[in-house]
């Protein structure tokens, strides 16, 4: 049922009508009656019902409405108000200017050129950063495709069209009355294929053909219509981008075929592992899969086959201890006013803090005054980061990626604040004097400050030669 132009629905004033798709359709509105919109524009959504629409328009509505009322954040549409299933049933939301991905490739479609690795980096790694807040709050989409992203003009998306999407603390109503291979075909993952919903890696998937189809034009596998062609990436590998389009980067393709791995297992742990490898390509280590040009050979290909024949999903964790279970740790490394003491006592410190975390990530940071890289810039960054290195040395590294990062600034804590929250850091783990500031200032300053300010847990390492000092000084 179509509704008409200035239309009174439940306190609602129907305005014009702003897209048609095939399992709703979405009308602008304001409130009826006097009273203030909310300080922000509204849109109604409404599931088709006419008699040759499926069950599941009416049961993705009751997901997206019960998801709407429990998710937060900038990624999500604020959730306004619900019709009545039994007469009409609808959800008022957020709406959300700005253009989705889907209009992005449109236009790249048009101008016969793909967009440039960096904005294409850009964007996924805004869409990984809104997974990953789905994730931590035990919700994740399922659905994420071009359409469903809506880009905002200060970088960050929304994502929308939650009626696939699955929460641990709520009935999974898709799982119980529909058909077992859930989502849209072209982006699915292999466990959703045999009907294994709730693994915040599936979403990890979708955005690696999201990323494919920007930097290559096509979709790894296609459009399929049928279960068997749906069953094909249990074990098949999708064309290299580079050998469709010779433009992508290997750091590029790299991070694509790592989210495209059939096994949940070997893609990025989490999606905030993603969004960090899109926001920084320099650290990104590229394999043989990065450098391929050429499919996977047809005898591989087979005994994939045949392991995918008797593989069995099992279902993750919640995803929000999934989330946990692979975080990134920064260590802010000092690089001068400290002492060898201090530096094994972080390193100890760091070493534990991954021994208990196996699939964590390990940034490891230093912040250096923007005088001091004045005379040589690209010198004192190497040099830096070379420190960075042999630091992380006495490390064992090789159940862990790492990274390493020189920051400049003149604000220390500023500066590893700053990185955590753009990272989605977990664990911040630092010295008690570092970063060429003197030890009496800089101990009842930065520290206390990153503790108080950080978006994650803190944990500052104190060694006996320094509290030794600060004793004296104290005297």
């Amino acid at each position: 049922m179509r509704l008409e132009q200035g239309t009174a629905v439940d306190g609602f004033v129907v305005g014009p009508r702003v897209h048609a798709g095939a399992m709703a359709e979405l009308y602008r509105v304001q409130y009826d009656g006097g009273r203030a919109d909310p300080g922000f524009p509204m849109i109604m959504k409404v599931p088709r019902m006419g008699g040759g629409e499926g069950a599941e328009n009416l049961v993705g509505f009751e997901v997206e409405h019960q998801m709407l009322q429990v998710l937060e954040g900038p990624h999500v549409p604020r959730f306004v108000a619900a019709g009545d299933m039994g007469r009409l049933p609808f959800l008022v939301m957020e709406y959300i200017p700005g253009r989705t991905l889907q209009d992005v490739l449109d236009e790249a479609a048009a101008a016969r050129k793909r967009p440039d690795p960096q904005d294409i980096a850009r964007w996924g790694r805004a869409v990984a950063l809104a997974a990953h807040s789905l994730h931590k709050q035990n919700a994740v989409h399922l659905d994420l495709k071009p359409a469903n992203v809506i880009l905002r003009p200060d970088g960050d998306c929304v994502l929308v069209d939650f009626g696939l999407s699955w929460h641990a603390h709520y009935p999974d109503l898709l799982a119980a009355e529909m058909r077992p291979a859930i989502g849209s075909p072209a982006w699915m993952a292999p466990e959703q294929v045999v009907g294994v919903r709730g693994d915040p890696r599936s979403d990890v998937f979708a955005i690696g053909v999201i990323l494919y189809e920007l930097a290559t034009g096509e979709l790894p596998f296609g459009a399929p219509a049928t279960t068997g062609g749906l069953r094909q990436r249990l074990w098949m590998d999708p064309a290299p981008p580079r050998a469709l389009n010779p433009e992508v980067p290997p750091w590029l393709q790299e991070v694509i075929l790592h989210c495209l791995e059939s096994s949940a297992a070997l893609r990025p742990p989490s999606a905030a592992h993603l969004a960090f490898d899109l926001g920084h390509p320099d650290q990104v280590q590229v394999g043989p899969r990065g450098l391929r040009t050429t499919r996977t050979p047809f005898g591989a290909q087979l005994r994939r086959w045949f392991q995918a024949a008797g593989m069995h999903y099992q279902p993750s964790p919640l995803p929000s201890e999934r989330v946990g279970e692979v975080p990134i740790v920064m260590a802010a490394v000092p690089h001068r006013d400290t002492t060898d003491a201090a530096l094994y006592a972080l390193r100890q410190a760091v070493k534990r803090s991954l021994g208990i975390r196996p699939g964590a990530r390990l940034a490891c940071v230093t912040v250096v005054g923007a005088a001091s890289l004045q005379a040589d810039e690209a010198a004192i960054h190497r040099h830096h980061s070379e420190q960075l290195r042999q630091w992380a040395r006495g490390l064992d590294l090789h159940e862990h990626q790492a990274s390493f990062h020189v920051l400049q600034s003149e604000d220390v804590a500023g500066a590893l604040l700053a990185y955590a929250q753009a990272n989605q850091v977990s664990l911040i783990v630092m010295g008690a004097a570092t970063h060429g500031l003197a030890l009496q200032r800089w101990i009842p300053t930065v520290p206390a400050r990153v503790a108080a300010e950080a978006p994650c847990s803190v944990l500052l390492v104190k060694d006996a030669p320094h509290l030794a000092l600060l004793s004296q000084a104290a005297a």
